[in-house]
C-alpha cells in the first residue's frame, strides 16, 4: 500500500494510504475521497488546472507510470515540459515531476504531491 502525502502552503500536510496497482485510482480521485482541495475543472486531462508536482519518498526513485498523450500536450503548453525533457524521459525512462492529478495513477510507491 502506498502512502501519498499531500502538501500545500495553504493547508496542513495530509498523508493517506492508496491502493497501489488498482489502475483506476488517480491522484485527483484519491484527493477528492480524502477532502484534499486540489483544483480541477475538466477531470479529463485537457485543462491543466489540476497540475501537481510529484516527488518520490522512497529509494526506488519516481516511477509514476508514463505520461498520457494529453498530459504531454497540456504540460508542454503550460511550459512545464520542454521538448528536450520529453525526449530525455524516453531515454532515461523517468517521468517528469509535473503531472496532471486527473491522469496520474497511483503506483506502489510513497510520494509527495505538491498542489
Amino acid at each position: 500500500m502506498a502512502v501519498v502525502t499531500f502538501t500545500s502552503p495553504e493547508y496542513k500536510d495530509k498523508s493517506v494510504y492508496a491502493t497501489a496497482g488498482s489502475h483506476t485510482q488517480t491522484i485527483l480521485k484519491l484527493a477528492r475521497e480524502n477532502k484534499i482541495p486540489i483544483d480541477f475543472e475538466c477531470e479529463d486531462g485537457e485543462c491543466g488546472t489540476c497540475v501537481v508536482k510529484v516527488t518520490s519518498l522512497d529509494d526506488k526513485g519516481l516511477m509514476g507510470g508514463p505520461l498520457t498523450e494529453k498530459e504531454k500536450s497540456v504540460l508542454s503548453s503550460m511550459g512545464k515540459l520542454s521538448k528536450a525533457e520529453m525526449e530525455q524521459m524516453i531515454v532515461d525512462d523517468l517521468p517528469t515531476p509535473w503531472r496532471l492529478a486527473c491522469q496520474m495513477i497511483v503506483r506502489d510507491e510513497d510520494i509527495r504531491i505538491e498542489y
